[in-house]
Formats: structure tokens, C-alpha cells, sequence
């Protein structure tokens, strides 16, 4: 590294712990820190260096010090199974969120279906969803026999456009899965407006949601009932988990007894020795899961803090930067989980240079980034649903024409996020420092600067 070189990143450093990210005026950046983002360089996919050397912070986080002696007492108890650290689990993350009871189980995925189905959800159903989220949303509605119905995206915010809801409802709707996707809460009290006026069902998509907030209230507490995940790379990581939360204790009572085979379970008890009463299967999560997520969740509310303070530091970097617009929090957010940082890239800004090409740019620099999702309205899983033994019994002939289907759910909105815009930024990055954050600043700036360069070599 040259003298210039080490003298540039001595300058961001010392300058960021200080607060240059307070040092803005009206909205606009300090001339110091401009005058260093005027000094760009060569692109590293060009040969140059690039901006960031060091690597992001690991995830998961374990610190065997703190986080493996429960973990070792369940291994060596020999109690594996579901048992008391599963229910402390329960009781600790119902009290994080708020919710009268949470029920743990294998996955995400898994906590939407159960839900879905103890409200009553099933074949001939239609449930609006979210178009822009990954695939478990979709995956979990078909699972049950009801057919999704997808909404465009808002684009600022990457959640639901809930002002296009009440266009879609029909006589077969029976629900509303909203996606607080990435972590940024979608509109909740206007989807809980509409689902009150139509008389639906809402269960809430808080997989990628812990500890969002609007109005103080968390995600996943809206709802008839909210469904979390705990997979390896979610905030809160136990390796797979997943979680439904409700202030419906009867409810509750009907997802424990599905999660356990269907068997009898508070006030699902049905007649007394008639066995096993509804019809179940196998969710349960095992004692050293719960205990690994006991450990993580020790750190959620300090990580998450942090999450927000370098979310918000580093969109007042960027915000600026021609062909850059970071994401929007919809009205009355409190608090974000930033399972995700995004942001929009107009490549007529950056002399035409196509998002893959700036990806690749981006990650020369040593940004960790990505393009995130495709439309899931328009993948083949949906027509092979259709053609199922199943769906042919359970819907007539014109609503499973794959062709008609695909033409009541346009989200052109989501597409054009999905296939031009849409840029992510992994929630391990925002566990960096504020001089972190100036970096990936810096190397967004020095792409633009360098673009028609780019764009003609590689």
C-alpha cells in the first residue's frame, strides 16, 4: 500500500470514530469527507486496489466462553428431545417480542404452514401474499392446498404495496401473508384495516422480522399470528428453528397438538382417551437447539441497536450518490431488524453500466453484496402445483390456466426491483463500525466514477 493510499484510509478512519457521519448539514456530506471520496482510483476489477482489505465480521457469532455451557449441560443430560430448555426458549422469545405464547419448531417455513392451517386455511383458499420475498412464503401457502395471490412491490420500500390489496380480493380469499422482507416492516395497520373490513385472516411473515418495530410494537404481533426463523444466516441463527407467536391461546393450544403428531394439548384435548385428536405431524425442535438459541438471544437486542445505528449512517452516505436510492422505512417504523441493507441502482446513472457488471465491481472493492431475489410469481414451481393430482380435485379448470394465472398476477413494479434494481448488503456488514460503513461509501462512489471504464473491459 502506498503512502497516499495509507494516508486516505488513516484520514476515514480517525474522521468516522469522531462522528463525520454527524458532520452533515441540510443533508448534505462534509466537504472534508467529500474532497475524499473525489479520490477514487483505478477499480479494483481493473487492477487497482481496493478500497476494503479486511474481512466482515464472522456469522454466526460464538463465543465458547459465554455460549457453550448450556449447550454442553443439554448434551451431557442426555435429554435431547423436546423438554424444559424448549419451553424456556418459548417463554423468553414471547416475552422478547411480546406475544402472550410462542411455539418453537423446525423451521420458518414449517411455523407458516402450521399457522396457516390451524386457522383454517386449506384447497379452494386464495391467500395474498407478498411478491417480493423468498420462496418459503409462497412455498408454505401451496403447502396447505390454497393458491397464492401475489401484490407488486413497492420499490421504495421493498414490502407490499398495500394500497393494491383490496384490488385483488376475491370470494375464495380466506387470508393475508405480508412479508416483512429483509427485516423492514410492512404496513401493517393499513393490511390489519383491510383484513378487518373483508373479514380475513392475517399471519405475518416475520421470518426475516426480529424485534422490528412499529410504533414499538414488534412485528409478528399484529396478526392472528406472526411465524419467525432461526436458520443458520437470520439474526438470530440457531442452524435451523423456526417459531409461531399469538395472543390466541386457543390457537396456540391447536399449533402445539399439530407440532406433536396432533396429539391432545391444553384446551385441545378432545374426548377423554380417544387418543391422538387432529391431524398433525412432527415439528419439534430438539433441547440443544433451544440452547443454542438461548445463547444468541442474549446478543439480539444489542446487535440489532447496531444494525440500526449503521443502517442509518451508512444510507446518509450513500443517499447522495447519483444512481443510488437506499431503502424507505413505511410510516411509523420504530425500529428495523436489517436482515438486509438495501438499495436501488439506476445503471443510466453509471454511464449504462448493467447491475451485474457493477455487482462484480462492487465485490472487487471488497463489498459484500448481491442482487437478491427473482419474481417468484413467474417460476415453474407454480404451474407444476397446478398440474398436482391434488390441485386438479381442489380448484376448477380455469383458475389452474397456468397462462391466466400469470396474467392476474403481473407485479410489473417487482420486476423491474427483481431483474434491474435491487442491490443487498448482508446483516453481518452492519456489524461493522461507522468506518466500515465509509468504505462501502467510497466504493460504491468509486464503481460510478469509474463506470463506461468499466464497462468497456469487462
Amino acid at each position: 500500500m502506498n503512502k497516499k493510499e495509507n494516508s486516505r484510509r488513516k484520514f476515514i478512519k480517525q474522521n468516522s470514530l469522531l462522528g463525520i457521519g454527524t458532520i452533515v448539514s441540510s443533508g448534505s456530506i462534509s466537504s472534508a469527507f467529500a474532497a475524499i471520496k473525489n479520490e477514487t482510483g483505478v477499480p479494483a476489477i481493473l487492477g487497482g486496489k481496493p478500497v476494503r482489505t479486511e474481512s466482515w465480521p464472522k456469522w454466526p457469532r460464538w463465543n465458547p466462553a459465554t455460549d457453550e455451557e448450556r449447550v454442553l449441560e443439554v448434551l451431557r443430560s442426555g435429554v435431547w428431545s423436546r423438554n424444559k430448555v424448549v419451553t424456556e426458549f418459548e417463554n423468553k422469545w414471547a416475552e422478547t417480542v411480546g406475544a402472550k405464547r410462542a411455539l418453537a419448531v423446525v423451521n420458518g417455513t414449517n411455523a407458516i404452514i402450521a399457522a396457516l392451517v390451524q386457522l383454517n386455511v386449506g384447497g379452494g383458499d386464495e391467500v395474498i401474499v407478498s411478491s417480493y420475498t423468498f420462496i418459503a412464503s409462497v412455498a408454505a401457502i401451496l403447502a396447505t392446498g390454497a393458491m397464492p395471490v401475489f401484490v407488486d412491490t413497492n420499490p421504495e420500500t421493498f414490502q407490499i404495496d398495500a394500497s393494491k390489496i383490496e384490488e385483488k380480493i376475491t370470494s375464495r380469499t380466506r387470508a393475508i401473508l405480508p412479508v416483512h422482507i429483509l427485516g423492514l416492516p410492512a404496513e401493517m395497520y393499513k393490511i390489519m384495516a383491510i383484513a378487518k373490513k373483508h373479514n380475513l385472516i392475517v399471519v405475518e411473515d416475520a421470518c426475516q422480522a426480529w424485534l422490528a418495530e412499529i410504533d414499538h410494537k414488534k412485528m409478528g404481533t399484529f396478526g392472528d399470528a406472526g411465524c419467525f426463523s432461526f436458520q443458520n444466516s437470520k439474526n438470530l441463527p440457531i442452524g435451523e428453528g423456526g417459531a409461531i407467536v399469538s395472543d390466541n391461546e386457543e390457537f396456540m393450544d391447536r399449533c402445539y397438538s399439530y407440532h406433536n403428531y396432533g396429539n391432545p394439548y391444553g384446551s385441545s384435548v378432545g374426548v377423554v382417551g380417544a387418543g391422538t385428536i387432529i391431524a398433525g405431524t412432527k415439528l419439534r425442535i430438539t433441547e440443544y437447539q433451544a440452547a443454542i438459541g438461548l445463547a444468541q438471544l442474549k446478543r439480539l437486542e444489542e446487535e440489532t441497536e447496531t444494525r440500526n445505528i449503521n443502517a442509518t449512517y451508512l444510507k446518509s452516505q450513500i443517499k447522495d450518490i447519483r444512481g443510488i436510492t437506499p431503502y424507505k422505512l413505511n410510516e411509523n417504523v420504530t425500529r428495523a431488524a436489517f436482515h438486509l441493507f438495501p438499495f436501488r441502482y439506476n445503471k443510466d446513472e453509471f454511464g449504462g453500466l448493467p447491475r451485474e457488471k457493477f455487482l462484480k465491481a462492487l465485490s472487487a472493492e471488497g463489498v459484500s453484496c448481491s442482487k437478491g431475489y427473482s419474481p417468484l410469481n413467474k417460476m415453474p414451481f407454480l404451474e407444476n402445483a397446478f398440474q398436482s393430482k391434488n390441485f386438479q380435485k381442489m380448484y376448477p379448470k380455469k383458475m389452474l390456466d397456468y397462462s391466466s394465472y400469470l396474467e392476474r398476477n403481473q407485479c410489473p413494479a417487482n420486476d423491474k426491483l427483481c431483474y434491474e434494481e435491487a442491490v443487498w448488503l448482508p446483516q453481518n456488514v452492519l456489524l461493522a463500525g461507522k468506518p466500515d460503513m465509509d468504505e462501502i461509501a467510497l466504493a460504491i462512489e468509486k464503481v460510478r466514477k469509474n463506470a463506461n471504464e468499466i464497462n468497456s473491459k469487462i
